[in-house]
């Protein structure tokens, strides 16, 4: 696993996200429980699609959660895979 993000300020293009070493949520109870579906769900949808699968967003999955930061479930490809 490996966390990347994007500054609050400032450029948000793709190349320019930066590995992350921490991530802290500020949430409620109940946005931890709709994020732990969301992560679950997205787990299944990869499982589903295999290589196919590319990246989903939680804002895109869960209408209440569309003026929050982004936050996106790319596929991990290990070395394993071949990809």
């Amino acid at each position: 696993m490996k966390l990347h993000g994007y500054p609050k300020e400032g450029p948000q293009d793709v190349g320019a996200s930066a590995e992350l070493a921490e991530v802290t949520l500020e949430a409620s109870p109940q946005e931890l429980r709709d994020i732990a579906a969301f992560f679950l769900s997205a787990a299944d949808e990869m499982d589903r699609m295999g290589a196919a699968y590319d990246h989903l967003h939680l804002g895109d999955a869960m209408p209440e959660f569309r003026t929050s930061p982004h936050l996106t479930v790319f596929r991990w490809v290990s070395e394993n895979d071949g990809c």
